[in-house]
């Protein structure tokens, strides 16, 4: 028996609904959910003495449920005489102060301000099915209807689906009356969410409208949304703002609704935003494993990622996340990244504030009642303590922040927050710093303080950083390519020109600048601020050995191969990000590798020296066209690629007769190594220079 009508006009009818009744017959028809699903909502904004209509009542069971709990003054209208009479011979005997009045809800009988609230349950919905203006009259009727019987304070509570044209329709007219428009998400139950088949995609909403006494020539207008039943209404400041935020919770519902119909969808992210400020506390990326077998305890985890280690591999990578997943031993695993800014008291607060939500991206075929894992690497959140905060003209608004390690080492971190995810530099803070932390740490758990506020660690300067270590495997490969220079003995014996174009956080430069005492150093970076950021913060500082200048890389070039007497530079080495994030790469710039440019960098190159560069292309096309930009400029090309990263550094050399094999070149950076091994060197013996070469590939 078909119940819908052919075309959602006839929603409108008063034909389509008698016939649609008569074929229900009594049993009850609930739209948007059943008296248990809205109860909280309901007696969060009906009063029980208060007097209530019900506009459109059909055969809901909701007046009757409202009733038994002492919601006595109810009055229920609708347009059919049919379902009015079946309904009054239900309640006649069981209910009898409850009445049900065949009524045209936009032509009440009732007097001016006869009721405290006006309950409608899909029937604006039902009437608003289109733009057309016959229809959008009618429901202008029924609207100043809903107006003219509520008193003042009193409220218009509409369940709804919250189509962007209802939304719109309702919002604009009580806003333009001056009452307080309030959009209340209704909260799903555990079980609604776990049905074979859910009645809706879309999530639903109530419109709390409430009546304001007008004021002449005020135009103020108040718009608020609560997420959730408890939630605290958060104040909004335009109608526009509102509709945006219903539109991004009823995308994540189709998210939710997909992800529950079928697993696989492929790379699957999105942000969980706090309820008090708007501002995004958790990132959520959901990783299916289909090859996983299932059984009861394999279903779905959740994997709270440690604050700080969001950008490693594993976890800020899909194919690192999904070699998690598999090894995790789940059909379903999200990882949950938490944001810098906000504060986490530890994994049981996140396992009470997230168990709710994540609960609605599980897989089909969990069983009920279904406990979920929540796993992290040695249960424990992570450290992270921003340092210090500010905004560069040119680079955007950036952090210092110190966190913890996988060994419980402390490292400091810049973050561009134009690309949160991805560590600019990083340096290691020296032992004593990291145990001193520690410390600091375990007495503040016995005090209970959150772990991520800025008393955590000491207020850091320079003189903290641990300058033997490059903690980014990109720098490591860049300083083993100085292997290709021969004759590594002498490095530490003779003058070593280098030009360093982009100095971050200045680890680059430094460690060339403390290995190699013959050395003179040259950086040149565009931002100021990055100065500013690498002497205060990771230990950088100039000497009559290392300059920088602040410049445009491009430039400086340019005017180095335009003198007659140009300096010549045995390594000259690109560190430099793109500040476009539309290009396919973004390290370098587009204009660092034009053949025009890359000749200029070859003209001050000395003959045997080395043009060493990071790339960072995820555009395969682009890539290709680089590489071949370059070897069009410098015969002799290596890539080393980094592995788990997206980064290749690429070692040019002007002369192809200069070519290593991979051996030889093993053996030459091996011997450099064992050179800068040498007592009083301060370096670090987990960096083995050879290991960074032993992947090279000549192009």
């Amino acid at each position: 028996m078909n119940l819908l009508p052919k075309s959602p006009k006839e929603f409108g009818s008063i034909d389509y609904w008698e016939k649609f009744f008569q074929q229900r017959g009594k049993k009850a028809f609930e739209w948007y959910g059943t008296y248990l699903e809205l109860c909280g909502l309901l007696h969060k904004y009906i009063k029980p003495r208060e007097k209530v209509l019900v506009i459109g009542c059909g055969n809901s069971e909701l007046s009757e449920q409202l009733y038994d709990v002492g919601y006595q003054d109810i009055v229920n209208i609708d347009i059919s005489e049919v379902v009015i009479k079946q309904m009054k011979e239900r309640n006649a005997s069981r209910r009898p102060q409850m009445s049900f009045l065949k009524m045209d809800m936009t032509q009440m009988e009732f007097p001016d301000a006869s009721f405290q609230v006006v309950l409608d349950k899909g029937t604006l919905d039902a009437v608003l099915t289109d733009e057309e203006e016959e229809t959008l009259q009618q429901v202008d009727r029924m609207l100043a209807e809903v107006g003219r019987v509520l008193q003042v304070g009193g409220r218009y509570l509409c369940i709804s689906l919250a189509q962007a044209h209802v939304l719109k329709k309702a919002v604009g007219h009580f806003s333009r009356e001056g009452w307080m428009v309030r959009v209340h998400q209704v909260a799903n139950s555990q079980d609604q969410l776990l049905e074979a088949e859910p009645r809706f995609s879309l999530p639903v909403f109530a419109f709390i409208m409430t009546k304001f006494r007008p004021v002449p020539g005020s135009a103020l207008q108040i718009f608020e949304l609560c997420a959730q039943e408890q939630g605290k209404p958060v104040r909004l400041e335009s109608a526009e703002q509102l509709a945006e935020a219903v539109r991004e919770r009823q995308q994540y519902a189709w998210l939710c609704s997909q992800l529950y119909r079928k697993a696989g969808l492929g790379s699957v992210s999105l942000d969980l935003c706090s309820g008090d400020t708007g501002e995004p506390r958790y990132t959520l990326h959901v990783v299916d494993s289909p090859t996983v077998k299932p059984s009861r305890d394999s279903h779905f985890a959740i994997f709270i990622i440690p604050q700080g280690r969001e950008t490693e591999w594993l976890f800020g990578m899909e194919e690192g996340r999904k070699q998690l997943a598999a090894s995790a031993g789940f059909r379903r695993l999200i990882t949950v990244a938490l944001h810098r800014g906000q504060q986490y008291e530890g994994m049981d607060s996140i396992q009470a504030e997230l168990s709710a939500r994540v609960m609605e991206l599980a897989p089909a075929g969990m069983p009920a009642q279904q406990q979920v894992p929540f796993l992290s690497v040695g249960g424990d959140i992570g450290v992270r303590t921003v340092q210090h905060q500010d905004c560069s003209p040119l680079s955007g608004d950036y952090v210092i922040e110190d966190v913890q390690g996988d060994d419980k080492r402390y490292f400091r971190r810049l973050i561009f927050l134009s690309s949160r995810n991805v560590v600019q530099s990083e340096a290691r803070l020296l032992k004593d710093v990291s145990r001193r932390a520690q410390k600091k740490r375990k007495k503040d758990r016995k005090k209970q303080r959150p772990a991520d506020t800025p008393e955590d660690l000491p207020a850091a300067p320079g003189q903290s950083i641990d300058k033997s270590y490059l903690c980014c495997e990109h720098h490591k490969a860049m300083i083993a390519g100085l292997a290709l220079l021969r004759n590594p003995e002498l490095l530490l014996e003779t003058p070593l020109g280098l030009l360093v174009v982009g100095l971050g956080g200045g680890s680059l430069p430094l460690f060339v600048h403390d290995h190699f005492p013959k050395s003179c150093i040259d950086a040149v970076e565009i931002d100021p601020s990055m100065l500013q950021v690498a002497t205060q913060w990771f230990g950088f500082s100039q000497s009559d050995r290392m300059k920088v200048y602040i410049a445009d890389g491009l430039d400086y070039i340019t005017s180095l191969a335009e003198e007659e007497a140009r300096r010549h530079y045995d390594v000259i080495m690109f560190d430099v990000d793109s500040k476009d994030p539309t290009l396919g790469m973004s390290c370098p710039p587009p204009a660092f590798v034009a053949q025009p440019f890359l000749q200029k960098v070859k003209s001050i190159l000395t003959p045997e020296g080395v043009f060493i560069l990071n790339l960072v292309c995820r555009d395969l096309g682009l890539k290709d066209s680089v590489l071949a930009g370059l070897k069009a400029v410098f015969p002799l090309l290596y890539v080393r690629r980094i592995e788990g990263e997206v980064n290749e550094i690429l070692f040019c050399q002007p002369h192809p007769e200069r070519k290593l094999a991979t051996p030889e070149l093993l053996e030459m950076a091996q011997a450099l190594e064992q050179t800068l091994r040498k007592p009083g060197k301060g370096w670090d013996d987990t960096y083995v220079l050879s290991d960074m070469l032993k992947t090279v590939k000549i192009v």
